[in-house]
């Protein structure tokens, strides 16, 4: 149904905000590290309108249930485990942070993959952030939305993570990989014209779902932590990466061990990934995603079995490199290839995964798009 259908009349904007794919640099975003996505041409679109009565009305295109229909001063965070909880989140986060948001209405759809490993929930969460700071003229940056979209998922919904989803879905910029240093939030815009070069950088999502809520991200969450104050440092980004044998020789346990290793080094792979881009050597990129993949693998413990055929058949096939992407245990892997061999290595994945018996994996072109925008 359409807004007017819904609500009665037309609504006073239109936003959108997309998904993310991260290039390199995972599991450190809650580390105080550095990571480097883009945004997706995938988006979470919202239409939205001011209510002064104190009522937040949502309503999703793509799920059935009708209109969940809230009140403003009665949101309370882990009360709501549906799809409504991202959106009423930022209400409660916007009023909590002493913004008056009195209600709303809105109308929600998305074409960013559930489950996927794309963050859409960050899209939701930072479309309706923009909105609704758009409508109230609250005068928040993108940084600032990533924050509170953030702060949402944190504390409302539950969820742990990190601030690179929402600050990729917000701050992005069209034809830019954003390098963003996730302890004082500075971002950089660094061209990423896979198009110009003659490369594509292929989404590979293998249709095995993942919930980030069921505690194994957290648990990985808490081992982090955990090294840190072992090795006495405020965060693991603190660790130099030229120091990582000696740190990891005063970790006993074997699994907080393997985190910190590749916490520091996927810090180290975004720089060494940064200086690549700057010199113009993209397809140098190739080996740092697979070796990162390896990491996330053997060290993180978060891949699964379709990950890792992905990588292995992308790169017996042709591929400049590959790696998972996202929080993992299912989700997506992205292939950086040449275009000439795109076709060739997408043939080679899927052929792989029917000789395994997967189900058919879904495989599109990541082009490195614009960060989220009022689009009415």
């Amino acid at each position: 149904m359409s807004f007017e259908e819904l609500y009665g009349s037309a609504p006073e904007g239109t936003w959108a905000a997309p998904g993310r794919v991260n290039l390199i640099g995972e599991y450190t975003d809650f580390n105080d590290g550095f990571v480097m996505p883009l945004a997706l041409p995938h988006t979470a679109v919202a239409q939205v309108s001011r209510r002064s009565d104190g009522v937040l009305r949502l309503y999703s295109a793509d799920i059935e249930g009708g209109i969940v229909q809230l009140r403003t001063d009665e949101l309370e965070p882990l009360t709501n485990t549906s799809w409504a909880a991202y959106p009423a989140g930022v209400v409660w986060a916007l009023r909590e942070a002493g913004h008056p948001v009195t209600g709303a209405d809105i109308h929600l759809g998305s074409t960013v993959p559930t489950g996927a490993g794309l963050s859409s929930s960050a899209a939701l969460e930072v479309v309706t952030a923009l909105a609704l700071n758009d409508l109230y003229e609250l005068g928040l940056d993108c940084n600032q939305l990533a924050l509170i979209a953030q702060r949402a998922e944190n504390a409302f919904v539950g969820v742990p993570c990190g601030v690179m989803d929402q600050t990729a879905s917000a701050c992005c910029a069209e034809g830019h990989a954003l390098h963003l240093d996730c302890r004082d939030h500075s971002i950089r815009q660094v061209p990423f014209d896979l198009a110009a070069q003659g490369l594509r950088l292929l989404v590979v999502d293998t249709r095995v779902k993942h919930a980030l809520g069921d505690g194994a991200y957290a648990e990985r969450r808490a081992g982090c932590e955990e090294g840190a104050r072992i090795l006495g440092v405020p965060a693991l980004r603190d660790v130099p990466y030229e120091q990582l044998p000696d740190a990891l020789a005063k970790l006993a346990d074997p699994r907080v061990r393997g985190y910190v290793r590749h916490v520091v080094a996927d810090n180290h792979r975004v720089a060494r990934t940064v200086a690549l881009l700057d010199a113009g050597d993209v397809r140098g990129v190739g080996p740092i995603l697979t070796d990162g993949h390896a990491s996330l693998r053997d060290d993180l413990l978060v891949s699964c079995e379709e990950l890792d055929l992905v990588v292995a058949s992308a790169n017996a096939g042709g591929a400049l490199g590959a790696r998972m992407t996202g929080g993992g245990f299912g989700g997506s892997a992205i292939v950086l290839v040449e275009e000439v061999q795109a076709e060739a290595v997408s043939k080679a994945v899927t052929e792989a995964f029917a000789a395994a018996g997967h189900t058919a994996p879904r495989i599109f072109t990541a082009t490195a798009s614009a960060g989220a925008r009022r689009l009415a």
